[in-house]
């Protein structure tokens, strides 16, 4: 029996794949726990129109996310802290912390969890930033952290 899988199958396949099973897989196991459903002319093609939908999509979210990297591209992000005498700070900057001052500074909203840090920031001085905004697509950002 051929099926269309509705959810992840561990060893059969991933969700939308059509695969070919034993009848009796699909009658006792997929179809009554949901896993499945009967690959008909009518199921393929409004899986292929799915498809179809969920590749626009993504393709409208990556140019939305190059479009905001080449926004981000070269932007300076100015932080104020406390600092010992040595250039070195009291605390830390965080992804937050630059977060918080791009959306005052620049009016862009970004998630923290976008930003990427190896260690927070504990030196003063200018410092380059990875914001991954999409998995393909990534910008740099200057922070110049001051006493």
């Amino acid at each position: 029996m051929i099926v269309i899988l509705i959810k992840d199958v561990k060893g059969l396949g991933k969700s939308g794949d059509v695969v070919k099973v034993s009848d009796g897989y699909a009658r006792n196991m997929l179809l009554p726990k949901g896993l499945a459903g009967k690959a008909t002319d009518g199921n393929v093609r409004n899986l292929e129109k799915q498809k179809a939908l969920l590749e626009e999509k993504k393709r409208e979210e990556i140019e939305a996310a190059r479009a905001l990297a080449e926004k981000l591209g070269g932007i300076n992000v100015k932080i104020l802290t406390k600092s010992g005498d040595s250039g070195r700070l009291f605390g830390s900057v965080t992804s937050k912390d630059i977060a918080d001052a791009l959306k005052k500074q620049h009016n862009v909203n970004i998630d923290r969890r976008k930003i990427v840090l190896d260690s927070p920031i504990k030196n003063i001085g200018e410092h380059s930033v990875e914001i991954k905004i999409y998995p393909e697509v990534s910008a740099a950002i200057t922070v110049a952290v001051e006493a």
